[in-house]
């Protein structure tokens, strides 16, 4: 079974949900999911060579993305993640930039095979977000197929 993880920063918990509802999508499809806060993965223990995906999303602030998830994502650069499958994505109130950085970060930087493209929704719950979330999940889940 293809196993992934979901690591996600939030402000006001919609990233968070988002993050939920991503990896329910993946379960939908039979992935083993991790879900964990940026600011836990190294509390606890987790080793990002056991997993053949990464999600990662953050909420825009201030047209940035999240501390956590840039302290992350430094953490990150020292893994073996180069050719693993990845997604992006983010709750965002104005511009959403963090969920495009995050993208690009993984493609261009790590050389992660992508999905599409990064998942911006203002809310989990708005204008069919739910449905875009756990889309966005499977989608990423059938890349690992």
């Amino acid at each position: 079974m293809a196993k992934a993880l979901v690591v996600f920063a939030s402000r006001t918990n919609q990233t968070r949900r988002i993050a939920e509802l991503i990896a329910e999508g993946m379960r939908f499809e039979n992935v083993d999911v991790t879900l964990v806060n940026a600011n836990e993965v190294e509390k606890k223990g987790i080793n990002l060579d056991d997993f053949d995906a990464f999600v990662l999303g953050s909420a825009t602030y201030h047209g940035e993305m999240l501390q956590a998830m840039k302290t992350f994502l430094f953490m990150f650069e020292k893994a073996n993640v180069e050719g693993k499958v990845g997604g992006a994505f983010g709750a965002f109130g104005w511009s959403g930039e963090a969920p495009g950085r995050i993208f690009d970060t993984m493609q261009n930087v790590f050389n992660m095979k992508m999905v599409r493209d990064a998942l911006r929704l203002k809310s989990a719950t708005l204008g069919g977000g739910v449905k875009m979330a756990q889309d966005y999940g499977r989608e990423i889940a059938k890349m690992l197929a």
